[in-house]
């Protein structure tokens, strides 16, 4: 009778905790006793879960008693473990690979594994990415996905502190980036000066520090009909810090081998609690960086004919004629803050708050003596005549960026859950042109002799202007509601709503004065304004487990935009295991992008290098809505259109070494393109209606945004990771990941009256920045050795070819050689709460190739050593760090 009574209150009990739900605590470590902090701990089939702290501990909210829990971590093999009661318990992990952890992207009703995904997705532990040496993280991605490429711009406006990013070649503009699952804001700049990613707009990756983050998960998979607009190339997930144990600091300096570009950084992040059950995680970070110099130096080789003597000493002792080529300075400081406090027993508030503010100074193009000695030296305004050296124009940006969000997760019923939420999101960017000179206002206001033209009364200009800027925001409002229909069965459903809005803030006025200020001239009025769309969207996700093996899934969505119409994307996906080991998976997905409101408004003018010139000359871009360009046949923007196809296998040989291979080909219709420089043909004895508009504009060229490409990539995936093999006392992993990316231009579709005029609107160099630009393959090779209190990583990273464009005008394309860079890491843990860092990063002082002058391309008589237009390695030669961490 006891023993019945004993049953009937365990009985009992159990119920009462099913209905009131009950809170699970307990502890996760490795098989030796350390604790693993940033395990993923989920409750089976559902999307609740947390991650344990910096000691391995957790607490977790769950509705019902007994629960079956997943525990995760990256080289570690995935433990389910079913939990009958709130006794806190220890869980151990061993040791295993990473095709056993556990992804939320692209997976809304559904956690699953690597391996049980049926789309590649990597993730990355932010240790990982820091153990890289590099200092920021776009650097930081660079050097650990394949796929992923960005390389600073010298010489490039604005640009230069951007720094465009892309996957898979396909252009900044085609990847779509997330913080804990919220879409992040773009930034405010247009990349329009002739890098990698010409007319497109990305989203400011220096804004996000590094130590604010958890993991970065990345979807290698188009991914609009799950997430909307951008994400055709895939779909980078950025999970921030929560409820960590210890407070740290870290701190890193710098330098290059050449003495210049010294850097650094200090961060702290720490977490405490929230009310009864909340926690607030706080990041502060500041990061400071110099110029980098790699110019050449053609000195008096650059010279004109008949150089005045004034010239001959300028070049003589300024061989690099006054250029700075290299990265900018830079002032960053980041706040971020990671909020989550429970709700009663079925909710959770949460939110989370970035702001970024970062200035910099990049260079412009020296004015040598002899390009502006009639125009300005000869009014003695800088210097007597006689003495003129020119002069070199800084470009300067103070760029801000926030992102705001706040929602609630709401558990609904059993395996149902709801999340509700709002995102704002902002970047600006305003500049400041320094040593410039207005050359329209200095002529205008020097009095000359008439008969002579000798100078009588010398005019003046300003020296500094405010050219203006730009601000880009969005609110978003989301709700979706994810959860199983049955064992086999999930589905995620959802609403989003956005308002964007872009302005373009006009300059002082004589920033803009008829030529404006020389470099960058200002926004004018009429090229100034304020622009917004809205636009809604409406998704559906299922996922069928037809067994254990197979495992299907569809999405689909549908989104309107006011200004660019509506657009319907579907996929569909599959994976079948081989198995407890391996699996192969495929997937299917039409994609789209729309276009930004950048690109449909922005009007300006400035000063750009065009082919067959030494100097800059001012060329002008009119909006896609301009009378005048429509007048040419240009329609109104619409949405780019995306086939994805993909395929592919994972494979675990044992519990060390597992291996994946994806293949892909993604063809991308009416692709938005930033059109060549279309100025005056070769026929000076008519006026044809594009001579008309440059007339009508005062500019010697016009571009402009146009729906007109069509290209097809293509290209695989290979990672493999071999971890725990055992070297004297201590262990080694190995990694190998690979990317090969191939884009072709299938079709360019010019606009009938541009075409009967002979005009080329996206001519072979600017074809090349799309196809030649970023590498065609990068191979990774990873060595980790941890041995007592060392960490000691090698790694090799092989940049494929590119190849420099020779413009339309003639000349040779030039291949580029593929180049390797070796980075050396080393930690030294000096007690279990301090560790110094050192790292010698490209040791053997690799560049890319020198640019032959028989391109033709823009290297400016020389002042180029390597190209300016596509990018490999980068120009940094050997840099060496230092830093330490502290956790307290």
């Amino acid at each position: 009778m006891k023993k019945k009574m004993k049953f009937l209150v365990c009985i009992l009990l159990m119920s009462f905790a099913s209905i009131t739900g009950q809170t699970i605590k307990g502890t996760v470590t490795d098989e030796s006793g350390a604790p693993l902090p940033f395990v993923n701990v989920l409750e089976k089939d559902t999307a609740n879960g947390v991650s344990t702290n910096e000691e391995g501990h957790f607490e977790l909210k769950v509705k019902r008693i007994p629960v079956t829990l997943v525990f995760s971590s990256v080289g570690f093999v995935t433990l389910e473990k079913t939990v009958y009661s709130v006794a806190e318990f220890t869980v151990v992990l061993k040791e295993g690979n990473v095709l056993d952890e556990v992804v939320l992207t692209g997976n809304r009703s559904k956690p699953r594994t690597i391996l049980d995904s049926p789309v590649p997705i990597d993730n990355i532990d932010v240790a990982e990415l820091q153990n890289s040496g590099k200092p920021t993280f776009d650097r930081m991605l660079v050097f650990k996905v394949p796929s992923f490429n960005a390389q600073n711009q010298a010489i490039s406006d604005a640009t230069a502190h951007y720094d465009p990013a892309d996957l898979r070649g396909l252009g900044p503009s085609r990847t779509l980036v997330l913080i804990n699952g919220k879409r992040k804001n773009q930034s405010a700049q247009v990349y329009l000066n002739r890098t990698p990613g010409k007319g497109e707009v990305g989203v400011d990756l220096k804004s996000i520090p590094t130590a604010a983050i958890e993991r970065v998960e990345v979807l290698r998979d188009g991914a609009s009909a799950q997430y909307g607009s951008d994400a055709i190339a895939g779909v980078l997930n950025i999970i921030l810090k929560k409820n960590v144990e210890f407070s740290t600091f870290s701190t890193k300096a710098g330098i290059t081998s050449e003495k210049d570009g010294f850097n650094f950084s200090a961060d702290f992040n720490t977490a405490f609690d929230f009310g009864e059950g909340g926690f607030i995680n706080l990041t502060l970070g500041y990061y400071n960086q110099e110029i980098t110099n790699r110019a050449g130096s053609p000195g008096v080789s650059d010279l004109p004919d008949n150089p005045l003597p004034n010239w001959v000493e300028w070049a003589q002792e300024n061989p690099r004629l006054g250029m700075k080529v290299g990265q900018p300075e830079m002032e960053k400081m980041d706040l971020f803050v990671n909020i989550e406090h429970p709700l009663g027993e079925k909710s959770t508030l949460y939110s989370f708050h970035g702001f970024t503010k970062r200035e910099g100074k990049s260079f412009a193009y020296y004015r040598a003596p002899y390009w502006r000695q009639s125009d300005v030296g000869d009014t003695g305004f800088l210097t007597r005549p006689e003495d003129f050296k020119g002069y070199q124009p800084t470009f300067e940006a103070e760029i801000t960026d926030h992102i705001n969000a706040a929602g609630i997760k709401l558990l609904l019923t059993e395996g149902w859950n709801a999340d509700a939420s709002i995102t704002y999101g902002s970047n600006d960017v305003f500049y400041t042109v320094n040593n410039s000179v207005n050359r329209d206002y200095l002529v205008d206001h020097t009095v000359y002799d008439t008969n002579t033209g000798d100078v009588i009364i010398g005019g003046t200009s300003p020296r500094t202007f405010k050219p203006g800027g730009y601000r880009l925001t969005n609110v978003i409002g989301n709700f979706d509601v994810s959860g199983l229909i049955s064992e086999e069965l999930s589905t995620a459903i959802g609403v989003e709503y956005k308002e964007e809005g872009f302005r373009a803030f006009e300059g002082d006025p004589l920033s803009y004065y008829k030529g404006g200020s020389d470099s960058f001239a200002g926004i004018k009025p009429d090229e100034a304004g304020k622009w917004s769309r809205n636009n809604f969207a409406g998704y559906a996700q299922l996922d069928y487990d037809i067994n254990k093996d197979f495992l299907f899934g569809a999405a689909a969505r549908y989104e309107d935009f006011s200004d660019a119409g509506d657009n319907f994307s579907w996929k569909v996906s599959g994976r079948y295991k081989l198995g407890e080991k391996g699996a192969i998976r495929a997937s299917y997905s039409t994609g789209f992008r729309a276009p930004t409101l950048h690109q449909s408004h922005i009007t300006l003018s400035q000063y750009i290098i065009i082919a067959g010139s030494s100097e800059p000359l001012l060329q002008g871009t009119l909006a896609n809505d301009n009378p005048a360009v429509q007048a040419l046949g240009v329609p109104q923007l619409t949405h780019e259109i995306s086939k994805n196809l993909s395929a592919g296998a994972t494979y675990k040989f044992n519990k060390d070494f597992s291996a994946s291979l994806d293949i892909y080909q993604i063809k991308v219709d009416d692709r938005i393109l930033f059109s060549s420089q279309i100025g005056s043909d070769s026929d000076n004895t008519t006026t044809n209606p594009v001579e008309q508009i440059l007339e009508d504009n005062n500019v010697v060229a016009v571009q402009f945004f146009i729906n007109a490409g069509d290209t097809k990539t293509t290209g695989g995936d290979l990672v493999l990771n071999y971890r725990n093999i055992e070297i004297g006392s201590g262990k080694l992993s190995a990694s190998l990941a690979a990317n090969y990316n191939k884009t072709t231009i299938d079709a360019i579709n010019t606009p009938k009256v541009l075409a009967d005029n002979g005009y080329n609107i996206f001519d072979r160099q600017e074809q090349g920045l799309i196809t030649n630009s970023r590498p065609k393959s990068k191979i990774i090779l990873g060595l980790n050795y941890d041995i007592e209190k060392w960490n000691i990583s090698l790694n090799n990273t092989r940049f494929g070819e590119v190849t420099v464009t020779a413009p339309q005008s003639g000349g040779i394309d030039q291949e580029l050689e593929a180049k390797i860079t070796t980075d050396l890491g080393l930690v030294y843990n000096l007690t279990d709460k301090v560790s110094i860092n050192a790292n010698v990063n490209n040791i053997f002082d690799v560049y890319p190739d020198p640019t032959d002058p028989a391109t033709n391309t823009a290297q400016a008589g020389g002042r180029f050593i390597y190209s300016s237009e596509v990018q490999q390695l980068g120009q940094l030669g050997t840099n060496f760090s230092i830093g330490l961490n502290y956790q307290f």
